[in-house]
């Protein structure tokens, strides 16, 4: 059996020189791939007590809700701002590049709920602060933060100081 490793495609100097992407498409592309990600995701959930699954816009979805679905839990998306139909929540956030604003329906988190965040990707860390500042907000506990991937290199995991962060694959660079 390949390892979760395996399946991910880098394509050196994409989108810019220097950077490598990892593409989690060949994760996707591959039945064993995608039940070999999810394992091993549910694997860093092992004891952890939650109610509540939230996934971040777009690849979160993905993950988060395989998640969610196998533990028969909640999963709640994050999406960018204006593209929630009801009452919202929203914080903005700081980019590399600039800012970008992420939202929560107001009602999708309860007080003393006990939420996961799942995600494909931990770079710096700003998505994931925000979507944590988010539910704290509604009354929730952010409990772990489980990735599939973490660029290290980019020190995300300083942002998140405090919280219980897990990552399956972690790449030492950026």
């Amino acid at each position: 059996m390949k390892k979760i490793e395996d399946y991910v495609i880098n394509i050196p100097d994409f989108p810019k020189a220097g950077i490598v992407f990892r593409d989690i498409t060949g994760i996707l592309h591959d039945p064993e791939g995608l039940h070999l990600s999810i394992d091993l995701m549910l694997e860093k959930l092992k004891n952890v007590e939650y109610d509540v699954v939230v996934g971040p816009e777009s690849r979160g979805f993905i993950f988060g809700i395989l998640v969610a679905y196998k533990e028969n839990k909640v999963f709640v998306p994050a999406r960018k701002k204006g593209k929630l139909p009801r009452e919202t929540v929203s914080i903005e956030y700081e980019l590399e590049y600039g800012t970008e604003a992420i939202e929560l329906h107001r009602d999708s988190i309860k007080p003393g709920d006990r939420v996961v965040i799942v995600d494909d990707l931990m770079a710096t860390g700003g998505t994931t602060e925000a979507i944590i500042k988010l539910v704290e907000g509604l009354g929730g506990e952010v409990v772990k933060v489980v990735f599939l991937m973490e660029l290290a290199g980019l020190h995300g995991r300083d942002r998140l100081e405090g919280y219980p962060v897990d990552s399956v694959i972690v790449y030492p660079g950026c």
